[in-house]
C-alpha cells in the first residue's frame, strides 16, 4: 500500500513515540523528561489518520534506548491505520537486515534506520538491493554536527553528519529524516541551518525535517529549505498546530 499523498511534494508525519506502551514525548531523546499523551496507541494512531496523516512515523523508544520493546504495539498501530488507508514507517531499535525484513513482511510502508548503516557501510547498500529504496529511511540524528546512534546515549561514537548524509546517498539512499537532537520535543523551532547543509550534501534525498516545529509557520519555512515533509509530535499533541491547517496553508 502506498501513500494517499503519494502525489503531494510536501509531506506530514505525526509521530508515535511508544515507551511502556503509552504515547509519549520526549525532550532531547531523555527519557526521564517523558509526557504521556494517550495510553491507547491505536487511537491515536485512528485519530491522525482521520485527520489525514500522509505517513505516520512509529517509534519504539524502549527498543532504541535499550529498555525492553513495544512491538505488540507497533504492530497493533501498523495494522490499524492499514485498515483506515494509512502508511506506517516504523522506527526504533532496528538495526540489522532480518528486522527489517520482519516489518516490511509486518505491513510497515518502509523502515528507518540509525545506528546500523552508520556502524555497517555495507547495511545501506544490502537494503537498497533487497528492497528498494522506497522502503528504507536513514535517521541523521545530529548533535554537534555529529549523526548519532545508540539511542543519542551521550558518549556513544558518532560520525560527522555531512560525512554520513553524502556516503548514505552514495550507497543509494533516498530518503533522509534529520532530527536535531537538542530541539527534539522542545518546539524551539528548526534547525533551518543544519536542514539547508544536510540539503546541500544530499541534493538528489528526499529530506524530512524533525525537531523543534511551532506551528505552520516552521512547516512553511523547511519546506522552502528544500525539504519534503516533517514530522510532527509535541505541537501537534499539545494543539499548536492540526493536520488540517498544515494542509491547507501548505497547499496554498
Amino acid at each position: 500500500m502506498r501513500p494517499r499523498s503519494a502525489g503531494r511534494r510536501f509531506r506530514l508525519l505525526p509521530s508515535l513515540d511508544l515507551l511502556g506502551g503509552r504515547v509519549v514525548r520526549l525532550r532531547g531523546g531523555d527519557p526521564d523528561t517523558a509526557t504521556v499523551y494517550a495510553t491507547d496507541p491505536e487511537a491515536a494512531a485512528a485519530g491522525w489518520s482521520s485527520e489525514g496523516a500522509d505517513v505516520l512515523h512509529v517509534v519504539d523508544l524502549d527498543a532504541a534506548l535499550g529498555l525492553g520493546s513495544n512491538d505488540t504495539d507497533v504492530h497493533r498501530v501498523v495494522v490499524a491505520a492499514r485498515q483506515r488507508r494509512t502508511c506506517c514507517e516504523v522506527a526504533g531499535g532496528v538495526r540489522d537486515e532480518a528486522m527489517v525484513r520482519a516489518w516490511l513482511g509486518r505491513g510497515a510502508f518502509r523502515v528507518v534506520l540509525g545506528t546500523g548503516l552508520l556502524a555497517d557501510p555495507l547495511l545501506a547498500p544490502r537494503l537498497i538491493a533487497a528492497h528498494g529504496p522506497e522502503s528504507i529511511v536513514a535517521a541523521i540524528d545530529v548533535r554537534d554536527g555529529v549523526a548519532m546512534g545508540d539511542g543519542w546515549r551521550p558518549g556513544a561514537a558518532g560520525v560527522p553528519a555531512l560525512e554520513a548524509i553524502a556516503r548514505l546517498s552514495e550507497a543509494g539512499i533516498a530518503t533522509f529524516e534529520v532530527t536535531a537532537i537538542a530541539r527534539d520535543g522542545t518546539m524551539d523551532g528548526p534547525d533551518l541551518r543544519l536542514l539547508t547543509a544536510l540539503r546541500d550534501a544530499a541534493p538528489r534525498a528526499t529530506l524530512i525535517a524533525s525537531g523543534g516545529i511551532r506551528g505552520v509557520a516552521d512547516l512553511l519555512a523547511v519546506r522552502d529549505a528544500g525539504c519534503g515533509g516533517a514530522i510532527l509530535g509535541r505541537a501537534l499533541y499539545e494543539g499548536a498546530i492540526t493536520l488540517r491547517d498544515a494542509r491547507a496553508a501548505l497547499d496554498a
